[in-house]
C-alpha cells in the first residue's frame, strides 16, 4: 500500500472566453428560418384553414354560410323524422341545421311547410308512425332544433290562426278534421307565411 497522497482534481469549471452574442444577427436568422418554413397544421395532409373546413362541412350537410358568414336557413333533413323527438334537442343536430339563431314568424312558417313536405303530414297526432307531422308537430320539430324561440312559435301560431279565421276554430282542430288534405294544410301555412312577411314579422 502506498502512503503518498494524490493531488485532488478541482471541480470548478474552467473559464471560457466570453464572446459577444450577435442578437441582431440571431433575430435575422430566426426570421429567415421561419419565413422559409411551409405552413404546417396538426396533420401534414391538412392544408385548409378552419373556416374553409367549416364552410365545406356545412355545405355537405346542406347548411351553407351566406357571404356575410351567417348560416342560411334550410329545412331539417328527412332522416330526422325517424329519430325520437328528444334527440332533436342535441346541440350537434341543432348546429347542423342552422338552429340556435333567431328567425321571423314568416321564416318559421315557410320551414313548417318544408317539414310537412319532407317528413310527411298526419292527423290526430303530432307525429305519425313513420315520422310524419301535423301542423303543430312540424312547429315543435323546428323549435326543438333551435329555429327561433317560444315567441317565434307564438307569433307563427298567431298568423296561422288569423289566416284560418275564427269560424274554422283552432288550426290544430282544423288540421285533424276528417277530409282535410295535405295540400290544404300547405296552402294555409304558405298563406300565413305570406301574411307574416307582409306584416314584417
Amino acid at each position: 500500500m502506498s502512503t503518498t497522497a494524490t493531488a485532488r482534481a478541482s471541480h470548478a469549471p474552467a473559464e471560457l472566453p466570453v464572446t459577444a452574442l450577435d442578437v441582431d444577427g440571431l433575430v435575422v436568422e430566426i426570421e429567415r428560418y421561419l419565413a422559409a418554413r411551409v405552413r404546417t397544421t396538426a396533420h401534414p395532409l391538412l392544408t385548409k384553414t378552419t373556416q374553409e373546413l367549416v364552410t365545406e362541412a356545412l355545405a355537405q350537410l346542406g347548411t351553407a354560410l351566406a357571404p356575410d358568414g351567417a348560416v342560411r336557413l334550410t329545412a331539417p333533413s328527412a332522416f330526422l323524422r325517424r329519430l325520437p323527438d328528444w334527440v332533436l334537442g342535441f346541440p350537434l343536430l341543432r348546429a347542423w341545421h342552422g338552429g340556435g339563431r333567431p328567425i321571423t314568424a314568416a321564416e318559421n312558417l315557410e320551414l313548417v311547410a318544408l317539414v310537412i313536405e319532407r317528413f310527411g303530414w298526419t292527423q290526430g297526432t303530432e307525429r305519425g308512425n313513420a315520422g310524419q307531422r301535423c301542423l303543430i308537430g312540424a312547429q315543435y320539430v323546428l323549435h326543438r332544433l333551435g329555429y327561433g324561440d317560444v315567441d317565434t312559435l307564438r307569433r307563427a301560431s298567431h298568423f296561422l290562426q288569423d289566416t284560418l279565421g275564427t269560424e274554422a276554430g283552432s288550426y290544430v282542430v282544423w288540421n285533424d278534421r276528417e277530409g282535410r288534405t295535405r295540400d290544404q294544410v300547405l296552402r294555409l301555412v304558405r298563406t300565413a307565411a305570406a301574411n307574416a312577411r307582409e306584416a314584417g314579422r
